[in-house]
């Protein structure tokens, strides 16, 4: 109807003006710093719906000047021109300009009572003006690609946005900031996710790097000071290197610890199954990709059950409270399941120490075994010739126990030989050489009967054919009791052996039957040196 778009036309004339109006009002108002006239534009704004557009006019008239200056884009020269991507100090220079020109106006809009805090000059105006600058005068700011660098303006925008929110005089307004859409749009600029992506690369890399070798590196020569007079290898320096980063203030974004916290549970994992691939490695003889498992000798495995000790204080003690109290904004029961993992972690490691002391161990017995070969001697020599009774113990009773000792007397022993780790070695290794001696000297006792049984009936029956008298008695002493003697002398010296490592042979129960199988009738029951 005519009438009616008459109308339409008249209102929207009216509102054009009025707008236009009120604009100059407010932007006359704003030069002037003039509380009244700012208030009463404010209210103004408020009733007609229209705080987008006060928003705009502030942003425009008051923040984009000091923000040109500050963050330089478009074809204007730079009055203040900052050097490089770095923000904090843009960010420092912008506060000290709210201070001085935005704040007279966020105080009025904040007034209690007074309906205004529809008004968002925070993000519609100062924020917004902030991020365009940064997308236009600096965006290689919000690039993760350079990961250092991205971490020192994201963190700095985090300070900012906590300066912002300062503002706010209540935790509504301050949850009104947070979801306005230019306070997301600018979380949205800092991809943290492929932040961590890079930091994951370089973090696990470096381990990675480290666990390739085919031989333990000793941490004598390391650039690392800091762990080389505590951790005994280089493997485990870099591990300790890797873990520290998830967690170090210039790596560590704490809206991604979950991420850094999983990472740090991998780090540990990859050590331990390298650890356990190489003691499977050593078992099997198969050294595909872990020809150090292979090469180690008794003393590098030493230095591991050190550095995993180590390592497991290190992680479960200081270092989780470290942890603890970077997360302690968490709620406690988020802290309790950090605690329990981090634990857990440090146990995988704690769990590899007895099969890294069986390989010691069994390398050591291997090498002690090797002098029992000379056994099958003793059989011979009283087989063949007519030896007396032996009186003193045979030259390779000594020898067995040699590798344990030189071993246990090296240098090394004093730095990364703990007691208890010295005990828990000699009883394995004592036991371990007790149990082969006595299933050889058991089997040369057996043999040595069981062809002294066939003798004996072969001379009883060539005796019979001859007519003889089968009621021959031998007082000579018996080829097997002099095995038998001299295998007692022997484990008697064997016995004053350990009992010079602190281990009583008495207590090894292979000894005990290795002593029975030996022994005369009347000492069976006492074992004595």
């Amino acid at each position: 109807m005519p009438f009616i778009e008459n109308m339409v036309k008249r209102i929207q004339n009216a509102s054009l003006l009025l707008d236009t109006s009120l604009g100059h009002c407010f932007a006359d108002s704003l030069e002037h710093r003039d509380a009244n006239a700012i208030y009463n534009c404010l209210r103004a704004y408020a009733a007609i719906d229209e705080t987008s557009s006060a928003e705009e006019i502030f942003r425009s008239t008051v923040v984009a000047p000091f923000i040109q200056k500050i963050i330089p884009h478009g074809s204007s020269g730079a009055v203040g021109e900052s050097s490089g991507d770095e923000l904090e100090q843009d960010y420092e220079r912008i506060k000290r300009h709210i201070i001085d020109d935005c704040k007279f106006c966020l105080e009025i809009s904040f007034t209690e009572n007074s309906g205004l805090h529809v008004f968002s000059f925070l993000a519609n105006s100062i924020l917004k003006e902030v991020l365009s600058a940064i997308q236009k005068g600096k965006p290689r700011a919000f690039s993760p690609g350079r990961p250092v660098e991205f971490l020192k303006n994201y963190k700095s925008s985090l300070n900012f946005l906590d300066y912002l929110e300062g503002y706010c005089p209540s935790r509504y307004a301050v949850a009104k900031l947070r979801e306005e859409t230019v306070y997301i749009d600018f979380m949205k600029q800092w991809n943290t996710g492929v932040y961590f992506s890079l930091r994951f690369q370089e973090i696990a890399g470096a381990l990675d790097s480290a666990l390739m070798t085919t031989t333990l590196l000793r941490s004598q020569n390391s650039s690392n000071q800091e762990y080389s007079l505590s951790l005994a290898l280089k493997q485990s320096i870099s591990l300790m290197d890797c873990l520290r980063s998830c967690w170090r203030e210039d790596v560590l974004v704490l809206s991604c610890s979950d991420k850094f916290l999983r990472l740090f549970l991998q780090l540990l994992s990859r050590y331990s199954h390298w650890l356990s691939a190489g003691l499977n490695a050593l078992k099997t003889g198969n050294a595909s990709g872990n020809e150090w498992a292979i090469s180690a000798t008794p003393y590098d495995f030493l230095y591991v059950i050190h550095d995993i000790n180590w390592l497991v204080d290190e992680v479960c003690g200081d270092y989780l409270g470290h942890v603890l109290e970077l997360l302690k904004s968490c709620s406690p029961e988020v802290r309790d399941l950090v605690k329990q993992g981090i634990l857990q972690g440090g146990n995988s490691l704690k769990v590899l120490q007895p099969l890294l002391i069986n390989s010691i161990v069994e390398t050591l017995v291997e090498k002690s075994v090797e002098d029992f070969r000379q056994l099958k001697g003793i059989a011979a020599t009283y087989r063949i010739t007519n030896k007396p009774l032996p009186v003193r113990h045979s030259p390779y009773v000594s020898a067995v126990l040699r590798p344990l000792k030189a071993f246990l007397e090296a240098e090394q022993e004093a730095t990364y030989l703990t007691k208890e780790l010295r005990k828990e070695l000699v009883h394995g290794a004592a036991f371990e050489i007790t149990r082969r001696y006595y299933e050889l000297a058991s089997d040369l006792v057996s043999a040595a009967r069981k062809m002294e049984s066939s003798l004996q009936k072969m001379r009883l029956g060539a005796q019979r054919r001859g007519g003889a008298s089968s009621d021959v008695s031998d007082n000579n002493v018996s080829e097997t009791d002099k095995i038998c003697m001299q295998l007692l002398l022997d484990i008697q010296e064997y016995g004053r052996n350990l009992a010079s490592l602190g281990v009583d042979a008495a207590d090894i129960p292979t000894y005990c039957s290795l002593w029975q199988c030996v022994a005369p009738s009347d000492k069976q029951n006492t074992i004595s040196f």
